[in-house]
């Protein structure tokens, strides 16, 4: 039988031939990998970007915002000055809601972000009471009243390095700070800041009990300042 011989020529051809359709088979395949379900005909639709999320509340934006409402609240429930010794529970004690002392405006602001003063005085007062103001007939902690009264929590701040330098500058002066004020003849008095500001936006304005039940006023300078505490401190 004959055998059929290629012409050389053909056999290059071939080659090139087959050369070619293998680039053509990979650049295919490449452009098949780029498209997707993505990928659209015609004019191209760019669209607006997501609005960012609004920052995180740190952890003191959220004290603050309690506390001041907390504060607030308390402006249409308790409406009387009482200063009368009143055996309470302990800890969370507490004498009637329509009535109380300035101290008691701290102490239930400061019950809704988790800090019982009462309970903490109480406790620091055990262990250190020499460190304490003592009071006519006051020879041990007493968890009924020792939290109501403003020297016993002005020392428990200042224990809590919470104290601030007294300045007679409001900007020095945040929301959720806490107040220490000498009225005079011996007397103290004590509020919370709140984020509400005075009529010239200078200020923030108070929530304490001086003698008509809680309210809010702008009275951070009425007296002189003999206490200024941020606690806690973030």
């Amino acid at each position: 039988m004959k055998e059929f011989k290629v012409h050389p020529a053909i056999k290059v051809g071939g080659s090139i031939l087959l050369v070619f359709l293998v680039i053509g088979v990979l650049v295919w395949l490449q452009a098949s990998k780029d498209f997707d379900d993505t990928t659209t005909f015609g004019p191209q639709v760019t669209r607006a970007a997501e609005p960012a999320p609004p920052a995180a509340e740190t952890r003191r934006q959220a004290i603050v915002r309690v506390l001041s409402a907390a504060a607030l609240d308390q402006t249409r429930q308790t409406l009387r000055y009482d200063p009368a010794y009143v055996h309470i529970s302990y800890p969370g004690g507490d004498v009637p809601q329509d009535r109380g002392v300035c101290a008691d405006v701290l102490v239930r602001a400061f019950r809704k972000i988790g800090v019982d003063l009462q309970k903490e005085v109480h406790e620091d007062m055990l262990h250190n009471f020499a460190a304490y103001p003592h009071f006519r007939g006051s020879a041990k902690p007493d968890a009924n009243i020792d939290h109501r009264r403003v020297p016993n929590l002005m020392t428990f701040f200042k224990r809590r390095g919470a104290a601030l330098p007294l300045t007679r500058n409001p900007t020095d002066y945040l929301p959720g700070d806490v107040v220490a004020w000498d009225l005079g003849h011996g007397q103290t008095h004590i509020g919370l800041l709140v984020n509400q500001l005075s009529p010239d936006g200078r200020r923030p304005l108070v929530v304490h009990n001086i003698g008509q039940g809680a309210r809010e006023e702008d009275v951070l300078f009425a007296w002189k300042v003999v206490g200024h505490y941020r606690y806690p401190a973030r």
